[in-house]
Order: C-alpha cells, then sequence, then structure tokens
C-alpha cells in the first residue's frame, strides 16, 4: 500500500501521528459518526483532533480519482483554506492522507482541529422558533455573504451547519465542506440551497427575507423559490422514508 500524505506546516509536530494514522485509525480515539465514513475524535500531544475516514468507492469511481478528479478528503482540507481566506468559519485543516493499491485508491483521510459548538440546525425543525428569530436572521444574512463570495456548500443540511449564540451575536462553523461549487450564485441557485434544512414555513419565510434584504434581491421571490425547493425536496424525500420531525408542506 503506497501512502500520500499532505500536511498543514502550522502542524509538522505531528507527521509521526499523521504517517501511521491508516494503520491505527480503527482502535484509536472516540466515535464520533459511523455510518458510510467513519469519524473519530483523537487526541495527540494536547491537540483534539476530528479524523474523517472515506470509505473506498466504487469501482469506476476508484479510477475516475485516480486520473481525474482530487479526492474527497483533498477537497475538504483544500477547500478550508479557500473558505479561510474568505473569512467564513471551518475546523482548521490539519492534514489529508489518500492510500493506493495497485495505482487504486484505498481509503482516505481528512484530518481537521476538532471544534466546539453546542448547537445544530435540526433543533429548528423540532422545536419552536420564537425566541430564535435573531438567529435565523443572521443565518440568513450568513448565508448571503457565502453566496456573495461565490461559495456554494452543496450539502448544506442541519448536521453541517454548527453554531452558537455568543454576546448576542450567531457564530457559524460550515463542516463536511469536500462537495462544494465556487462562482456566481444566482437567485434560483442561491434559493434551491436551503432545501435540505428542518423547519416549518415561518422559518424559510424569515429565513428567505433577510437573505433577499442581504443580497438585493426580490423578497417574494425568495420566498416563493425557497419554499418551492423546499417542497420539491421534502416531497421526493417522503417517498423514501419518514422525516424525523413534522413537515407542513
Amino acid at each position: 500500500m503506497a501512502t500520500y500524505i499532505t500536511l498543514n506546516p502550522l502542524f509538522e509536530n505531528l507527521r509521526p501521528f499523521i504517517t501511521q494514522l491508516p494503520e491505527i485509525f480503527s482502535h484509536s480515539g472516540e466515535i464520533l459518526y459511523q455510518g458510510r465514513n467513519e469519524i473519530r475524535i483523537i487526541e495527540k500531544e494536547g491537540i483534539c483532533l476530528n479524523v474523517k475516514e472515506y470509505r473506498i468507492p466504487i469501482f469506476p469511481n476508484r479510477m475516475i480519482y485516480h486520473l481525474l478528479r482530487p479526492t474527497k478528503a483533498q477537497r475538504a482540507y483544500e477547500y478550508a483554506f479557500r473558505l479561510k481566506k474568505a473569512n467564513f468559519n471551518t475546523p482548521e485543516p490539519v492534514a489529508f492522507i489518500v492510500t493506493r493499491r495497485r495505482g487504486l485508491l484505498g481509503k482516505c483521510y481528512f484530518v481537521s482541529l476538532q471544534v466546539e459548538y453546542a448547537r445544530r440546525f435540526y433543533e429548528f425543525g423540532t422545536e419552536p422558533l420564537r425566541g430564535k428569530e435573531n438567529i435565523v436572521r443572521d443565518f440568513g444574512s450568513f448565508t448571503a455573504q457565502l453566496h456573495n463570495a461565490g461559495i456554494f456548500h452543496k450539502d448544506y443540511s442541519p448536521g453541517n451547519i454548527l453554531f452558537d449564540v455568543k454576546k448576542g451575536k450567531t457564530e457559524f462553523c460550515l463542516v463536511d465542506i469536500n462537495r462544494m461549487e465556487f462562482g456566481p450564485v444566482s437567485l434560483n441557485k442561491g434559493c434551491s440551497n436551503f432545501s435540505r434544512l428542518w423547519g416549518k414555513e415561518p422559518f424559510f419565510r424569515l429565513l428567505a427575507e433577510t437573505y433577499a434584504q442581504e443580497r438585493r434581491f426580490n423578497p417574494q421571490v425568495c420566498i416563493r423559490e425557497i419554499l418551492k425547493y423546499r417542497r420539491r425536496f421534502w416531497t421526493k424525500y417522503l417517498r423514501r422514508k419518514p422525516a424525523k420531525f413534522e413537515l407542513d408542506l
């Protein structure tokens, strides 16, 4: 097995650990998430690390990643620097690792600092909106700034938007960023970005108003388009499995 490592120079002291990570990952640290991919929290030299192991892709994709496109781990690492350069918050990238067997892609790893944000956007689907209006407005403004900067998170779902309210101001942090696009974000494309979020119609109307104001769009058009994309996504989703919160489509 061949192993290729790219390490953030700020964390050169971690190179011995990063080098052996593919061999020790399965029995190190604490499991944070286990599914298609696996995420573990591992502490090393007083630094709390978030390590994501990407499963081996199916054979055709192993060829595509070998010949045509960067791996998910590489994209997550490089996109983190792009977000930070644009002044958007995401965990500090530490390294990415690519393994290959006989020239074909094996498991890959993305390592970042673990961040502590107490809240996720799931709560807007399961709890009342009352008292959280400022958070929703701040999020509408945050997303508008993201889109104005030409950044489009393709997996803009509740678990990938971390936040906390500190000194009356909402701070956001984006994770799972290997699927992103960079370039102009139109009104329709921007409005479609909210479709996976949890929440009832008043949540989306308030969100749309702030988003439209920040981007100088027509608020009524944004409300209509956001609700349209939301309805389209969740109608399709419900054909496969039930939602974990009450929908008002």
